[in-house]
């Protein structure tokens, strides 16, 4: 058998053939016997929980379903490694969510190493053990996800990765294992963790994510606090976004979770609000390039 395998976006079944048929058609060119391949068939159908519908028409079956016949197809050779293009665009975004954990599920009881491209970036974080993030055709980082967000090495990944609001700032010192920093925009002396082969006087991008910084109504003490006023938010049931106004014109997102039921009047701030936002310098992420 080959030891790669490919699972096209389009999922490209077999219209007149039966969900049994689309996943038996890929081993017609094993050297394997009748009985076999039917084994090897009702193995994968039961790999993507589509026994019930093994004698059903592609057009008979969910968007979901037909992604599961695609994978079961792919997998039946049982190659080495998998590739898969975009394979859950096509899905809507609750069915995307928990195909998601099906696919990982069904890749470590398998074995197979899968290699997925994909748009979009929550899907990355989720299914992958390792992302390469790309930018015209050159690989810019590859690690974990939790590397690839929480530990960028340039501009270009900590923007494309997740949000973020980025100040051009300069490095002044170094503070007990911190780095120092002049930034402008924020108004204050900025303490973030430090970053090898940097060097006092350097120009850097200081980028914040609006998870890492807490809002408050009151001066809070910590090590970095920046005044502002709220000119947006946006409420999304579970968290709130907001954007708040820096005395410098600078915008800045903050993200706030909504832990407990509530009317507005419970919210952390609210339009125009006076706030403070404040962050730890070990959020705070500090590029050179």
């Amino acid at each position: 058998s080959r030891p790669v395998h490919m699972m096209f976006q389009s999922y490209a079944l077999f219209p007149h053939m039966t969900v049994a048929k689309n996943i038996a058609y890929g081993l017609k060119h094993e050297n394997i016997g009748k009985a076999e391949r039917d084994e090897r068939v009702r193995e994968m159908l039961d790999l993507v929980q589509l026994t019930p519908f093994a004698a059903r028409k592609p057009h008979q079956i969910s968007g979901g379903q037909r992604q599961r016949v695609a994978l079961a197809r792919a997998l039946a050779r049982q190659p080495k490694l998998l590739l898969l293009d975009e394979p859950l665009a096509a899905l809507d975004k609750k069915l995307r969510e928990h195909t998601q954990f099906e696919l990982m599920s069904i890749q470590q009881r398998t074995g197979v190493t899968f290699i997925v491209v994909t748009h979009d970036q929550e899907e990355a974080m989720t299914l992958a053990d390792r992302i390469a993030v790309m930018d015209k055709g050159q690989v810019k980082q590859v690690g974990s996800p939790t590397e690839i967000y929480e530990f960028p090495n340039s501009r270009f990944v900590a923007s494309f990765i997740g949000s973020i609001t980025s100040f051009e700032a300069r490095v002044t010192g170094r503070d007990g294992g911190n780095l120092v920093l002049d930034a402008p925009a924020l108004g204050s002396r900025i303490v973030a963790r430090d970053v090898p082969g940097v060097a006092e006087g350097q120009d850097v991008t200081l980028a914040l994510r609006p998870e890492k910084l807490t809002i408050s109504r009151d001066r809070p003490e910590a090590a970095n606090v920046v005044e502002g006023a709220v000119k947006d938010l946006a409420y999304f049931g579970k968290d709130s976004l907001y954007r708040i106004t820096l005395p410098s014109g600078a915008l800045v997102q903050a993200h706030a979770v909504n832990a407990r039921r509530g009317d507005e009047a419970v919210r952390v701030a609210d339009w125009d609000d006076r706030v403070w936002l404040s962050f730890d310098p070990g959020s705070a992420i500090v590029l050179a390039e």
